[in-house]
């Protein structure tokens, strides 16, 4: 009958407003969590007969929490470096342990590194992310199976193999101009004298420093000739210590022409070393300039000079500190003013980020409701930029809280009058056999 009905409709609403405290003890409790997302409750109905006319059976209700994954918290400033918080969509991967295939996902950003070197949240959580080589790249499978625990530690101590040595420099279009036969090596021997000439220190893989100079002759209106070749030759395996070699051309604006269509030069491939010490080494790629541009190599009737460069490598010594740029860049910093990339950082975006799964340690699942993770770098393809020395507050509204604690306690109060009140109307009918 439609009594009893009534009866389990007030026992349903006393679970859902219980559900529904629930929430609220849960979203209060974690005001203070870093990268915690609230919990919505919404309510919906129970229906047993929806046709019925003259007699109502009640339905009752039924809680439905409702996960605000993708509500963005506040940004807070933070004194450490290695606390990350994410500014737009996206999370950071992790795993619960260092080698498993737990992979899961947070906004909970405050990671420190533990006592092997490995980068942990609060909850003990390892953040992943792409190990660079020594150019500072790394292939995006899309794979978060491929992604490693950061570790920067193990590269105290090391030493890193020269990649680079990019430059900024003018050379004079009035320069001398050599008319004679040119043959390779013939500035490295001295038979040339270069219009211009600068040295560089660079360092093989054990972290030995070798000297080499490029030196540039003009040899035409808008050419030159150049030469990387090591000091003294006897550092290298190549004939007369020359390592690389090739013609230079330049546009009538004296902008660099690096164009294979126009002409093909040995002097911007990358430059294999062998070094007669038997240590290992990386091509050196030489950073001359982009074509048409004057952001390398340009000729002007200015003196030739250079304005600047740089090169990398040498033994690292001990971290000093860790970088993190918004595109996710990890790099360490070492007291010998050395700065090297290590890892890149991912950031997870989903189709539904409200669908994830939720687990212990403010971290989510897949689910079949949120859709395959995409990973990219931050900023590209809808993902988050990384803002380091910062942390994601909760999202909690405590004042909205509170009021929603004296809603849910109100509507359960009236729902267990519901029940005193039928037991009375029950006991009425029980008293009609008497």
């Amino acid at each position: 009958m439609s009594l009893y009905s009534a009866l389990y409709a007030g026992v349903a609403g006393l679970g859902a407003e219980a559900t529904a405290m629930a929430v609220v003890a849960d979203n209060i409790s974690n005001i203070n969590t870093i990268g915690y997302k609230g919990n919505d409750i919404q309510f919906r109905t129970l229906v047993s007969d929806g046709r019925a006319r003259s007699a109502y059976t009640a339905g009752g209700v039924m809680a439905a929490p409702q996960a605000l994954i993708s509500k963005q918290g506040l940004l807070q400033a933070s004194s450490n470096t290695t606390d990350l918080g994410i500014e737009g969509g996206g999370f950071f991967v992790v795993r619960e342990t260092l080698n498993g295939n737990d992979v899961a996902f947070t906004r909970a950003g405050s990671f420190r590194p533990d006592e092997f070197g490995f980068l942990r949240n609060a909850a003990g959580m390892y953040l992943q992310g792409w190990r660079l080589d020594s150019f500072g790249e790394f292939t995006n499978t899309g794979n978060v199976q491929a992604l490693t625990p950061v570790r920067v530690s193990d590269l105290t101590g090391a030493a890193a193999p020269s990649t680079k040595i990019d430059i900024r420099a003018n050379l004079q279009s009035t320069a001398p101009l050599h008319t004679g036969a040119y043959a390779v090596g013939d500035i490295a021997s001295g038979t040339i004298e270069p219009s211009f000439s600068r040295s560089f220190d660079i360092y093989d893989a054990q972290g030995t420093s070798h000297r080499v100079t490029m030196a540039y002759v003009r040899t035409g209106a808008n050419t030159w000739q150049g030469e990387l070749f090591a000091e003294p030759a006897s550092d290298v395996t190549a004939a007369g210590g020359v390592l690389a070699s090739g013609e230079l051309r330049f546009n009538p604006d004296g902008s660099l022409i690096k164009d294979d269509a126009v002409y093909t030069s040995g002097f911007f491939d990358p430059v294999a070393i062998t070094w007669a010490n038997g240590a290992g080494s990386v091509p050196l790629r030489l950073g001359l300039g982009e074509n048409g541009t004057i952001s390398g190599l340009s000729q002007f009737g200015s003196e030739s000079a250079m304005i600047a460069a740089t090169t990398d490598g040498g033994v690292l010594g001990n971290i000093a500190s860790i970088q993190v740029s918004e595109a996710g860049v990890l790099s360490a910093v070492f007291d010998n003013g050395v700065t090297r990339p290590v890892f890149q950082l991912p950031v997870a975006t989903f189709p539904n980020p409200d669908g994830l799964t939720r687990i212990s340690g403010n971290a989510y699942l897949l689910s079949d409701r949120s859709g395959n993770a995409s990973i990219d770098i931050a900023g590209a393809l809808g993902a988050g930029k990384i803002r380091s020395s910062t942390l994601e507050a909760s999202t909690v509204d405590l004042a909205q809280e509170f009021s929603n604690m004296i809603r849910f306690q109100r509507a359960y109060s009236a729902s267990s009058k519901i029940i005193t009140t039928v037991d009375e109307m029950l006991a009425e009918v029980s008293n009609l056999k008497r």
